[in-house]
C-alpha cells in the first residue's frame, strides 16, 4: 500500500515547493519566476464512453501543457483511478525541467483519465482513448504536444491515439505520439528506455562514491516497466536485488532473487507475489531492508518524513516521479544518503521518447545499440552536469537537478522574451 498523502504532500505542491528552492539557488528575478512556474494551459475534458453493457459512463480527463519555451511540450498520459488535476499539473511541470536536464528540446506536458483501466475491456478502453483524444486534438501534435505512455498506459494505445488523430487530418502522422508499436513508427530501445536510463545513473552513482556494484544489494519497490529493466540490468551485471513489490505485495529473499524468473512470473500471474523461493514481506519492511541501492519505481509520494529514517539505502534511484516528498528529502540529507533525482534518474524514457521522434520527422530509423550508446552518452553527460552542480554550490543532487533543469528553461525565456 502506498502512504496516504496529506495535504503537504499534494504532488503539485512538491513540484511548486521544489521550484522556488531551485529559483532561490539561482537567484532568479520575479519576472522570469512567473513566466515559467505554472502552466500555459490546463484542459479538462468530459470522456462519455459507451460501456460493452450499453450503458454510458463519463470519465474525467486532462491534458496539461507545463512549457513550450524549449519545444513541444511533451508527456505521458496515465490511465489511474486516483489521477487528479494536481497531480497532472505536477508531472507536466516535473517534465519540464526533465527534458532540460538531459538538454533535449521539449517542454513538459502531461495527461490522464481518472479510471480503472483494469476492470475495462479492450473495446472499453479503446473506445475511452479515442474519446480522450478527441477532446484533447485541439492541443496535441508532433510540433506542439507529443503524448506517451505512462501508467496503464501501452504502446496499443499509443497507436489508437496515433489513428485517431491521423484520421482527422486524413494522413497517417506518427510523429504525434512516442512509444507506439515498431511498426507503426516506434522506436527500438523505447520499452526499456526509462529502466535503462536509471541503471546508468546508478552506476554512475556507484563510481562517485566509491560503491562497487558487483556483489552490492538492491530494493526494487514497483515491478512494472521501468524497475523490472532496471532490476534486469543490475542482476545482469552481478547486483543482488533482494527485494522486490509491485501493487499486490512484496518478496524478500537475502540472497538475491532470480529477476529472470521473477519477470516470467510476473508476465505469467500479473504479480510477484507468490514467486516461489522468496518471503512475502510488508510494504513498509521492504523499504526498510539493508541494501545499498532503493529503486522506488511506483508512485508518488512513498517516502515520506514519517518512513525516511528507516530507509537503510546508500542510493536511492528515483525511477518513479515524485516519490519522494521534501521533507523525506531533508531526513535523507542528514542521514547522508546519496539521491539520483526523478527528473534525471528516470529522464531516459523522455529521452528515447526524443529520439523515436526525430526518426519519425527524418523518416529514418536507428537500430536497437545505436538507440543504447547515444542513451548512456546523454544519461551520463547529465548526470556528471548535476553532479559538478552539487559540488561547486554544496547542494543535495535534487536541487542541483532543478538549478540545471529551471536554468535552462529560464535563459530559453529570457532568449525568446514576451509577445506580444
Amino acid at each position: 500500500m502506498l502512504a496516504t498523502l496529506t495535504v503537504q504532500d499534494n504532488a503539485y505542491e512538491v513540484a511548486l515547493e521544489n521550484f522556488d528552492l531551485a529559483a532561490n539557488a539561482l537567484d532568479l528575478d520575479d519576472s522570469v519566476r512567473a513566466m515559467i512556474k505554472y502552466p500555459e494551459r490546463v484542459l479538462e475534458v468530459s470522456v462519455p464512453v459507451r460501456m460493452d453493457t450499453g450503458k454510458i459512463v463519463r470519465y474525467q480527463g486532462y491534458r496539461v501543457q507545463h512549457s513550450t519555451k524549449r519545444g513541444p511540450a511533451k508527456g505521458g498520459i496515465r490511465f489511474h483511478p486516483n489521477v487528479t488535476v494536481d497531480e497532472v499539473k505536477a508531472l507536466a511541470t516535473w517534465m519540464t525541467w526533465k527534458c532540460a536536464v538531459v538538454n533535449i528540446p521539449f517542454g513538459g506536458g502531461k495527461g490522464g483519465i481518472t479510471c480503472s483501466p483494469k476492470e475495462m475491456s479492450l473495446g472499453e478502453l479503446e473506445r475511452m482513448t479515442r474519446r480522450y483524444t478527441s477532446a484533447i486534438l485541439p492541443l496535441i501534435g508532433p510540433q506542439q504536444d507529443i503524448p506517451a505512455p505512462d501508467v496503464y498506459t501501452t504502446p496499443q494505445i499509443m497507436a489508437w491515439i496515433m489513428d485517431t488523430y491521423s484520421m482527422t487530418k486524413g494522413y497517417p502522422i506518427s510523429g504525434v505520439v512516442t512509444g507506439k508499436p515498431i511498426c507503426l513508427g516506434g522506436s527500438l530501445g523505447r520499452n526499456e528506455a526509462t529502466g535503462r536510463g536509471v541503471y546508468y545513473t546508478i552506476v554512475s552513482s556507484c563510481e562517485k562514491l566509491g560503491i562497487s556494484l558487483k556483489g552490492s544489494r538492491a530494493v526494487v519497490q514497483g515491478f512494472g516497466n521501468a524497475g523490472s529493466v532496471a532490476a534486469h540490468l543490475l542482476d545482469s551485471n552481478q547486483a543482488y536485488v533482494v527485494g522486490a513489490s509491485d501493487s499486490r505485495g512484496c518478496v524478500y529473499n537475502k540472497l538475491g532473487l532470480d529477476i529472470p524468473k521473477l519477470m516470467m512470473f510476473k508476465e505469467q500471474t500479473g504479480t510477484v507475489v507468490g514467486f516461489p523461493g522468496a518471503e512475502a514481506i510488508s510494504p513498509a519492511e521492504l523499504l526498510a531492508l539493508d541494501c545499498e541501492i532503493l529503486v522506488p519505481a511506483a508512485l508518488e509520494n512513498t517516502i515520506t518524513a514519517e518512513n525516511a529514517h528507516r530507509v537503510r539505502a546508500k542510493i536511492i534511484a528515483e525511477a518513479a516521479n515524485g516519490p519522494v516528498t521534501p521533507a523525506a528529502d531533508r531526513v535523507l540529507n542528514e542521514r547522508g544518503v546519496f539521491l539520483i533525482p526523478d527528473i534525471l534518474c528516470n529522464a531516459g524514457g523522455v529521452t528515447v521518447s526524443y529520439f523515436e521522434w526525430v526518426q519519425d520527422e527524418q523518416h529514418l530509423f536507428w537500430d536497437a545499440q545505436d538507440v543504447y550508446s547515444r542513451l548512456e552518452r546523454v544519461m551520463k553527460t547529465a548526470f556528471e552536469e548535476v553532479y559538478n552542480i552539487r559540488q561547486e554550490h554544496k547542494v543535495d543532487m535534487r536541487l542541483a537537478a532543478n538549478m540545471l533543469g529551471v536554468g535552462r528553461v529560464a535563459d530559453a525565456t529570457r532568449l525568446r522574451g514576451l509577445y506580444p
